[in-house]
């Protein structure tokens, strides 16, 4: 390990083989970082956190602070972080309130850049691209491949879909339907992300499932309900146009349209 001698380290941290800990870094209590993970200057790692292998966090980042909800009353909860992430410069991480999944959430893969923020309790899945300045609300989740546009917001308990795009500057307030585009304030659906699918291997025929089943239910002028059993009834089953239906049933917050 390289552990800077102004890092502030609690006696009760894991700190694994390869770690590096930059200068004036604080690592709180009950706080484990895997393996070949860095972390850079001046950045606080608050208690209850744990990061997995291979992560670089860049300086000035906060993660695990406590969460801004005034329905906090000091619980002990975690952020848990896994492998292979990079957060860059002033990202903030909070940790979760009890409500709901009960911690907040970053899988493998992702890449935070500067300014991001992550509030309470969210749900973040692998290879997703948060760009400069955007920010989830509490109890969002972000599905695989998702991309969210710079200085973006996205309102709290909305679900953002896999593989779409979410364009800068958007102000997000209901659910993002995978493999489509977002964008505007507030945001508005413009089609399916065709280019983002066919650079992740996606089949003509599933994209071309996938845009038939969008013009259904978006173009079609019918009410949600009927237009879903439309889609159920000419399209192929695929596990994609399953998944895209299955995540319109599920919604709460109502889906962009």
């Amino acid at each position: 390990m390289k552990i800077h001698p102004t890092a502030i380290i609690a006696s009760d941290a894991q700190l694994d083989e390869g770690v590096e800990i930059g200068p004036y870094t604080i690592i709180g209590a009950d706080v484990k970082i895997g393996k070949n993970t860095i972390i850079g200057p001046h950045t606080v790692i608050d208690n209850f956190t744990h990061i997995g292998e291979s992560c670089h966090i860049f300086q000035f980042c906060s993660i695990g602070g406590a969460p801004q909800d005034l329905k906090f009353g000091g619980e002990k909860t975690r952020v848990v972080i896994g492998n292979f992430n990079t957060i860059r410069e002033f990202v903030t991480i909070n940790r979760s309130t009890t409500a709901d999944i009960g911690v907040t959430i970053l899988g493998d893969y992702n890449l935070l850049m500067a300014y991001c923020h992550v509030a309470h309790n969210c749900r973040l899945g692998n290879r997703i691209v948060m760009a400069n300045g955007a920010t989830l609300a509490g109890h969002v989740h972000v599905e695989d491949f998702a991309i969210v546009g710079g200085l973006s917001g996205v309102h709290q308990f909305t679900r953002i879909g896999a593989h779409c795009i979410i364009g800068g500057a958007s102000a997000v307030t209901r659910d993002i339907p995978p493999y489509t585009i977002a964008q505007g304030n507030h945001a508005n659906l413009f089609g399916l992300n065709s280019i983002g699918l066919k650079r992740r291997n996606f089949s003509e025929e599933t994209i071309k499932a996938l845009n038939k089943t969008y013009r259904i239910i978006f173009r079609s002028h019918l009410l949600l309900d009927a237009a879903i059993k439309k889609v159920e009834a000419e399209v192929e089953a695929i596990p994609e146009v399953t998944y895209f239906i299955q995540f319109l049933k599920e919604s709460k917050r109502g889906v962009c349209r």
